[in-house]
């Protein structure tokens, strides 16, 4: 591979893209109107996506993840513990280490965060023409698998995460993810997927822009997991389909996806959103009740082949 000079214009090319691209997310100032760095941000991003997914994570495994020096990352986790916002105990597997996470006030200093981060990125998008913005998207798309491929050949991992909107095509690999995944795992028979069937055709016909929309996650360009936002009535939106492939679990999207449906529904006037599941599915009812759902009906059925127990969850927007 031929080297390149530092006198080479691609090389100020870069720098100038860097250094306008810093001051337009405020790495140079607090971030988000925050006391915080972005760097401190960024570490309450990990510990909380770790939380969301129940999922052990390491002082060690923070340093991998985010290429930074251990004797940094110790000294913003005991300001982190100092606030009350994180929480120790030992790890299940290896007992020389300590599995980290955010505590319920490092839940509750870290969520306004995201909604700012959140509401900024969609200010952002909202202030270009659409033609514009997805020339925009393409391009950071670009710029995420170069870099990741740069990590990867370095020994670092990059995921490269990507919510979009359906196109032609996904809503059949809604309904198959549905069918498979909850056949291997709790053993479901195929009228379940028979269900998302229809819930999937009954979206695409009866579809309102306005009100309802629908997001497909994908993982270094394979999709991985879904969610839909659906109006039930006038002041209800629905949170439907919400499912993750097993590559994806332990990532925080499931979490990410509902977020999003939340923040979508907030926008749109809705005064409460409300969901369907089972009991059998923790990991989607600790993902709904860290993020303020509460659990309002449960009542047991037979259904899909399995003795089961709906659940009806509801959040106040």
């Amino acid at each position: 591979m031929k080297n390149i000079a530092l006198s080479d214009p691609a090389v100020e090319q870069v720098r100038a893209f860097n250094r306008l691209y810093t001051q337009h997310i405020g790495v140079l100032e607090p971030y988000l109107g925050s006391d915080l760095s972005l760097t401190q941000v960024r570490l309450l991003y990990e510990l909380a996506q770790a939380t969301a997914a129940t999922q052990a994570l390491t002082a060690r495994q923070l340093c991998e993840q985010l290429g930074m020096d251990a004797g940094y990352v110790s000294r913003e986790l005991r300001k982190f513990e100092a606030k009350g916002w994180l929480h120790k105990q030992a790890h299940s597997h290896d007992g020389r280490s300590q599995a980290l996470g955010l505590t319920a006030a490092g839940i509750a200093a870290f969520a306004p965060l995201q909604q700012r981060s959140q509401a900024q990125a969609a200010q952002w998008l909202q202030q270009l023409p659409l033609a514009q913005r997805s020339r925009l998207l393409r391009a950071m798309q670009e710029i995420q698998a170069s870099v990741g491929a740069g990590l990867q050949g370095s020994g670092h991992a990059l995921q490269t995460v990507l919510l979009r909107d359906p196109k032609p095509g996904d809503m059949g690999w809604v309904v198959q993810q549905h069918g498979e995944i909850y056949a291997d795992e709790y053993g479901w028979n195929w009228e379940f997927e028979a269900l998302v069937a229809g819930i999937c055709a009954g979206l695409v016909k009866n579809f309102q822009p306005q009100w309802e929309r629908g997001w497909i996650a994908e993982l270094n360009g394979r999709r991985v997991g879904s969610v839909f936002v659906v109006k039930k009535n006038a002041t209800t939106a629905q949170l439907r389909m919400l499912i993750l492939t097993p590559e994806a679990r332990g990532l925080g999207l499931g979490k990410r996806l509902t977020e999003e449906a939340i923040a979508f529904a907030r926008a749109r006037g809705y005064k409460k959103m409300r969901l369907w599941t089972n009991a059998c599915l923790l990991n989607a009812r600790f993902i709904y009740e860290s993020l303020g759902f509460r659990l309002t009906k449960s009542e047991p059925y037979q259904g899909f082949g399995q003795e089961l127990v709906s659940e009806t969850w509801e959040l106040r927007l």
